[in-house]
């Protein structure tokens, strides 16, 4: 049997190994992610990826992109977190307020602490920095312009509070509520990303979640107005787009009331009028592209109405009805409110008809599956095959033949964790110097703040 003490020593070094080899594997995610080696794959993000090959929770694989994100920015923090002194959730805490200026002070303040501890810190000094600059109000505005290709691009200024309240209901829109940090942003996949005052945030998950509150209030209206055309969104779609020219229909133009419509495109001939099939853009607005509006069609409520040659509307045709609401709980209770491609875990999704409604396909619990807005246009615009299988199986399949595994194997391991990284460790290197004192936060926030003083003017002097 191994002497207690032994088991202890063998348990701290192997901490010390995991530690240096973390900080290995965030690099080469970073770099990873930099690259964007996850589009390949077919992720809306690389957090989805890792979470998908890695098999780690949704949650971990965000916070593991952010980390790996904020170490490269952060070389002393990264030195020591592979030389194995920091251990993880140290680093993880730190990278929320560190930048290049304070990271130095930063690790060594960290050194003896605990993590429990430097969490603590963590959010303490995120709470005394945020300095509510009266130079910052500014008077609302909100500004719009329509760019050449259809787009929409904003400016807008809120005050602070009620900037804090618009950010609260995007975030909420965006399901990102668990940390909701003052100055930080949310980048291109979904991660949480710190972001300098000079550096506005920019970001598709927050245009998302903006699309979404709009959507959210327009349903609203829509459910109790007399008139609920008001307050649709409507898109003109000709024969030939949704039926991809094959269908038996006289000259005329569909259309389909949906949410908010995105991927511009010049399918819409100019100065083409109602009767034209190849007819495809937003009401009084833009032209968008075929395969958004097949999207949209999936679960809009269409109309259609016949034109002749001239433009003259002839009539109007019946309404076709989106799922019932018995039949969207049944497929939510099925799918677990969740996006069924592989590896993808949103839980903002549409209903995508697995044979199109256009193709015959029925509007039933066998036919419908959940997809988030990004796999659904992927779906569409790529030609993804899904099939069915009994127990609400679906086997997704590459327009080559290749179809996706739902959880991939993990790789074969090549050597020992020793291997991962070259940092010396022993059983001493990841224990902090701590002998179980009470951490005197209001004394730690003053002197690191001072410290940082004093270097200022050292460096001022100099």
């Amino acid at each position: 049997m191994v002497p207690l003490g032994r088991l202890e020593e063998q348990i701290c070094e192997l901490a010390g190994h995991l530690a240096a080899a973390t900080c290995r594997f965030l690099v080469l995610l970073g770099d990873f992610d930099m690259r964007e080696g996850w589009v390949a794959w077919d992720m809306p993000s690389c957090a989805a990826w890792l979470s998908w090959k890695c098999q780690l929770s949704s949650a971990t694989a965000r916070e593991h992109v952010r980390v790996a994100r904020a170490i490269r920015g952060l070389p002393v923090i990264r030195g020591e977190f592979a030389a194995g002194r920091l251990s993880y959730a140290k680093v993880r805490a730190l990278t929320r307020i560190a930048t290049a200026d304070n990271e130095a002070g930063l690790a060594e303040i960290a050194a003896p602490m605990t993590a429990n501890q430097l969490e603590r810190f963590a959010r303490a000094h995120r709470t005394v920095s945020a300095v509510d600059d009266a130079a910052a109000r500014v008077r609302r505005r909100l500004t719009y312009r329509m760019e050449g290709d259809g787009s929409l691009s904003v400016t807008l200024h809120l005050p602070p509070l009620q900037g804090a309240v618009l950010l609260r209901a995007l975030r909420a829109a965006s399901n990102d509520l668990e940390h909701p940090y003052e100055r930080e942003g949310i980048a291109a996949d979904g991660v949480s990303v710190r972001t300098s005052r000079a550096q506005a945030p920019t970001s598709s998950s927050l245009a998302d979640a903006l699309v979404a509150v709009a959507e959210s209030f327009l349903a609203g209206k829509v459910a109790t107005a007399a008139n609920p055309d008001v307050y649709q969104v409507i898109v003109h779609a000709g024969a030939d787009v949704l039926d991809g020219g094959t269908a038996n229909v006289r000259d005329g133009a569909r259309r389909a009331g949906a949410g908010a419509v995105g991927g511009v495109s010049a399918e819409t001939p100019a100065g083409a009028g109602p009767a034209a099939p190849g007819l495809c853009h937003v009401e009084d607005g833009p032209a968008v592209s075929v395969t958004t509006a097949q999207m949209i069609a999936c679960e809009s409520t269409l109309s259609w109405m016949w034109h002749d040659r001239d433009g003259t509307l002839l009539d109007v045709g019946r309404r076709r009805r989106r799922p019932t609401a018995a039949l969207r709980r049944a497929v939510r209770e099925r799918d677990t409110c969740r996006c069924r491609f592989p590896g993808c875990e949103s839980r903002r999704v549409d209903l995508h008809h697995i044979q199109y409604w256009r193709n015959g396909g029925r509007t039933s619990l066998k036919n419908l599956i959940s997809l988030c807005k990004y796999h659904h246009m992927l779906v569409h615009d790529r030609g993804y095959i899904i099939t069915a299988s009994p127990g609400g199986v679906f086997t997704f399949t590459r327009p080559d033949g290749r179809a996706i595994p739902a959880s991939p194997a993990l790789p074969g391991t090549d050597g020992t964790i020793i291997g991962c990284h070259d940092a010396e460790i022993t059983a001493e290197t990841i224990v902090p110097a701590w002998y179980g004192e009470r951490l005197d936060l209001d004394y730690a926030i003053a002197t690191f703040f001072a410290n940082a003083a004093n270097r200022e003017h050292a460096e001022a002097a100099a």
